[in-house]
Order: structure tokens, then C-alpha cells, then sequence
């Protein structure tokens, strides 16, 4: 039989925040956030009228609906390519199971019967959001489980998993048709992976490199401001090893290595050329101008690309010196990489287009054809006076965002930088230096990417791309601060952070729950991203 604690230990007990905050445990605790996401999306989201949100729903929807009658995709913008293709097979199997009426454009009543329409959009576009609904809880899931991998404190990652599912990004994304959520996710999920992995060694520690850049691809795929994460991940990672990071037995010394090691690099040529017609095609340069792109870099395309390659393979190199990875293992997993790219480009012959081809390939320039005049200008200038003036703009924006206090916005985020930074500094003194390092540079690749997405106006839906990473940098320094969890301060401090957490979070789709503004203004750009959809209320075309 167990002894009875004494009532110092009970007391001490009682006294730890960290419990008085999960005191629901992992899997009630998961249950609790799941269902709050739930109950927010169905107060806040499902019924919400249907064009309420029509940038981009009704060009996602507008897309899955001309595929399902054989029609080629429509938008192109982002590309948004995952989403549309998702969506475009949930109608069918909603169709099929007789819950969905109005699933193809040839399903759709005409605009002339407005009671009709409006019941037929209604109907497709709840239906889209009930998707992004499970694939953000689902997300939401496997992000718990990345983060329990990483920590050693299951709570921390509990508490890490409530800030990222009623993050800003979350909260925004787990309800309309928009791009960024399968685009952001996949590299972060792939960011978690190369931590897990690169912490303690293990034989098949290449195939997960290999998934790390198939979920990076994959990212791309639906929407090229992906690349500013990807770009920052194989710096990012650098830090994040130890003493167990060392090859195993079979990577050193062991001729079956290498044969592994030849293995991989004949798959990965096999890989490379079945995917090489879709790379020749996205540097095609008749259709690179037919899309109106310019050269970001010395007049030349895949100048950059080729630069992003070689930092990829330089900081493996670098990884393996610092953590002793043998020759072996980095090369096998240099070939796994390329594999698991190389296949997964393939999905680009799911629905073949060479429009989401050049974009997928040239990401920065397809991103200039959206930006502003400034940032054009600077971008095509010869000079970098500019390119550095509006750095320095971005980074001034992005750190007066962070202070909510200079520019408010709805992203409960930032409050955790208000803590991160000094946590790096207690960590530091601590002599946890190399803690300290991992969350300063996860922290400065979300400032970053910030301050690239300014000169688009940091908006809300982006948020996804950073809020992740926030969250982990706060998350490693709280496991290194276990001790903090019985000062007296510590509950409150933790209780009022998940108040504004919450709050916050949750203000945009409550404004636009909220809402009165008619649907006047989708008819500006209706003509050219809905061609054969007229609206009820726009005017007719001639």
C-alpha cells in the first residue's frame, strides 16, 4: 500500500500551478480544447451568413464547384491548390452520400432564383466551412502530439496546445476557405518533426528528413509565402540537438550503411526524374513571362532557389559536425530529402496546371505580382537602399505589433513575447545557454517572417505562419523554468494570460459574426473570380 504524502508534500502539491492549470489531464484536457473549438466555430462561424466571408470562400468554392464539372481550377492567386482540390473532392463525397445538392456549377440554381441560390450557397459554403473545422482540429491534435515528443513536461505541452488552437491563426483560419492553413501548418509540423528526430538518434531518422521536406512541399503547394518559412527552418533547427543526437551504431562504420546510403540515392534519382518534367515546366521561360513575372534577383530566375538548396545542404553539413552525424547518415538523409521533395511535386499532376507549376517555382516572384509599389520598386531596383529601408520599416512595424500596445490587433501571441524575451535571459543566466539559443532563434525566424509579411499588412490570416512558432519558443523556456510553477505569482499570472488568450483570440470572428456591411463589394471582383456564377445582387452582365 502507498504511504500518505505528508502535508508538506500535499501542500507543495497543491501549490504547483502547472497542475492547477491542466488539472483536467491529457486527453480530457485535448477533448476540452477540441470542443471549444467546436463550440466557437458553431457560435461564431457556421451560421454566419454565407457571404459573409466570401474572400476567399466563394473563390475556393467557385473553383471546387467548375472542377466537379470537368472545368479546369479558376484561382490561381496563392495558389491555393491543396484547398480547391480538398474541397473539390468533400462535395463529391458529400454528394454521393446524398448531403450535398449543390456541388458542381451545373447543380447550382440559377442567380434569377434567389431563394434558391442563397440556399444552394448556403448549404456548399457551410459544407466548406465544416471542413476547415475538422482539419484545424485535427491539426490542432497532431501538434499536441509534436509538442509532448519535444517537451519533457507533458503540462507545458498541454498549455502550449490551448495557445495554438485559440491562437489568432487558428481562430480565423478553423472557419473560412483561405490557403494559408494547410500552407503554414505542413512546414511547422515538419519544423517539430526535425526537433523530435534530431534530439536522439535513431536508424530511420533519414525517412523522417525525408518527410520533414514532403511536408515543406506540400506547404508550397497551396500557397507560396510558405517559402519564407522553409526558408528560415534549416537555420532554425541548428540549435536544436544533444548529446544523444550522435548516429547510431549503424550509420558508423558499418558497410550496410552505405549500401542504405546508394539505396536512397537511386530512389532519389528516380524521384528527381519523374518530377524533372514539372521542374523544367516552372522555369519554362515562355510561360514564366506569359505570367507576367519578373526576375527578382540579377535579372536571372532561380537564382534564389538555388541559394535556398545550398543553405539546405550547408546547414545539414553544419548540423552534422555540431551533433556528430555520421558521413553516412547526412548523406542518406541529403538523397531522403530530395526524395520526399521530388514525390511530392508530383501532386501537381493530381490536376495538372503549368500556372500553379511557375508559381510553385518561382515563389518570390509570383508574391511581387501582389505586392506593393514600394516593395516592387525596391525589388526591382539595382540598389539595396531600399530593400534594407523597408527591412528596417518592417522590423519597426512588427516590434511595435508585438508591444499591442502600439498596434493593437487580434493576436493574443504577442502577450507571450512580453515573457519570452526575459525568459531567455533568466535561461541564459541560468546556464541553460543552449535553451536560450533554440527559443531566441525561433523567435527571431516569427520576427522574420513578420516583417516580410508587413509589406502586405500583417494581416490576420497570416498569422498562422508565426503564431506556431511563438508558441514553441515559449513553450521550450517554460520547460527549462519548471521551478516557476510554485511561485505564488505563477496561477495568476498563467489564469490572466488564457483570459486574454481567449478573448482576444476569438474577437475577429466575433466581428464578423457581428457584422452589418451588405455583400455590395463582392460584386467588384466577381466577374473576373466567379466567370459563370452570377450573384443575386450584382448586376447582371451583359
Amino acid at each position: 500500500m502507498d504511504e500518505p504524502l505528508s502535508p508538506a508534500v500535499t501542500a507543495s502539491a497543491r501549490r504547483d500551478a502547472f497542475d492547477r492549470l491542466t488539472f483536467l489531464g491529457w486527453r480530457w484536457g485535448l477533448a476540452a480544447i477540441v470542443a471549444g473549438l467546436a463550440l466557437s466555430f458553431f457560435l461564431f462561424g457556421h451560421a454566419v451568413i454565407y457571404w459573409r466571408n466570401a474572400d476567399m470562400d466563394f473563390m475556393v468554392i467557385y473553383s471546387a464547384l467548375a472542377m466537379n464539372d470537368g472545368k479546369p481550377q479558376h484561382f490561381f492567386d496563392h495558389t491555393a491548390y491543396l484547398t480547391i482540390l480538398t474541397v473539390k473532392h468533400w462535395f463529391a463525397v458529400l454528394h454521393g452520400l446524398g448531403l450535398l445538392d449543390a456541388w458542381s456549377l451545373s447543380s447550382m440554381p440559377p442567380s434569377s432564383d434567389v431563394t434558391a441560390f442563397d440556399a444552394a450557397m448556403t448549404h456548399a459554403v457551410r459544407a466548406g466551412r465544416l471542413l476547415v473545422l475538422l482539419i484545424a482540429a485535427g491539426s490542432v491534435l497532431i501538434f499536441a502530439a509534436l509538442m509532448r515528443a519535444i517537451l519533457r513536461d507533458w503540462r507545458v505541452a498541454l498549455l502550449a496546445t490551448l495557445a495554438f488552437a485559440f491562437s489568432g491563426g487558428i481562430a480565423v483560419h478553423s472557419r473560412i476557405l483561405r490557403s494559408e492553413l494547410i500552407a503554414a501548418l505542413p512546414v511547422v509540423f515538419a519544423l517539430l518533426i526535425l526537433i523530435i528526430v534530431g534530439r536522439r538518434a535513431g536508424l530511420a531518422r533519414p525517412l523522417a528528413l525525408g518527410l520533414a521536406a514532403a511536408l515543406c512541399v506540400l506547404g508550397l503547394e497551396n500557397k507560396v509565402q510558405a517559402i519564407l518559412l522553409i526558408g528560415a527552418l534549416p537555420l532554425v533547427i541548428l540549435p536544436f540537438g544533444s548529446a544523444k543526437s550522435a548516429s547510431v551504431g549503424f550509420w558508423r562504420n558499418n558497410p550496410a550503411a552505405w549500401l542504405m546510403t546508394a539505396a536512397t540515392a537511386v530512389v532519389a534519382g528516380a524521384a528527381v526524374g519523374m518530377a524533372w518534367p514539372l521542374i523544367s515546366a516552372g522555369f519554362d521561360r515562355a510561360l514564366i513571362d506569359g505570367a507576367h513575372f519578373r526576375p527578382l534577383l540579377i535579372g536571372r530566375y532561380g537564382v534564389y532557389q538555388t541559394a535556398l538548396v545550398a543553405l539546405v545542404g550547408a546547414c545539414m553539413i553544419a548540423y552534422a559536425a555540431i551533433w556528430r552525424v555520421s558521413v553516412a547518415e547526412t548523406l542518406t538523409s541529403m538523397f531522403a530529402v530530395i526524395a520526399g521533395a521530388s514525390l511530392t511535386l508530383l501532386l501537381l499532376y493530381l490536376a495538372y496546371d503549368s500556372r500553379n507549376v511557375i508559381a510553385i517555382a518561382n515563389p518570390l516572384e509570383k508574391m511581387l505580382t501582389f505586392a506593393d509599389a514600394a516593395t516592387g520598386e525596391a525589388a526591382s531596383g539595382s540598389g539595396i537602399s531600399g530593400i534594407l529601408r523597408l527591412l528596417l520599416e518592417g522590423i519597426g512595424s512588427v516590434l511595435a505589433r508585438y508591444t499591442f500596445v502600439l498596434h493593437s490587433s487580434a493576436r493574443p501571441t504577442v502577450f507571450l513575447t512580453w515573457l519570452i524575451v526575459p525568459g531567455i535571459v533568466m535561461v541564459w543566466r541560468r546556464g541553460e545557454r543552449l535553451a536560450a539559443f533554440q527559443a531566441l532563434a525561433v523567435l527571431l525566424a516569427a520576427i522574420g517572417i513578420d516583417t516580410l509579411g508587413v509589406r502586405r499588412g500583417l494581416k490576420t490570416e497570416y498569422f498562422i505562419f508565426t503564431d506556431p512558432l511563438i508558441i514553441l519558443s515559449g513553450a521550450i523556456l517554460l520547460d527549462r523554468l519548471s521551478d516557476l510553477r510554485f511561485a505564488r505569482w505563477t496561477y495568476v499570472t498563467g489564469m490572466v494570460l488564457l483570459g486574454l488568450h481567449l478573448a482576444i483570440g476569438q474577437a475577429e470572428p466575433v466581428k464578423y459574426a457581428f457584422k452589418r456591411t451588405g455583400p455590395q463589394s463582392i460584386c467588384e471582383w466577381n466577374n473576373y473570380y466567379m466567370p459563370l456564377l452570377p450573384l443575386p445582387w450584382c448586376p447582371a452582365r451583359s
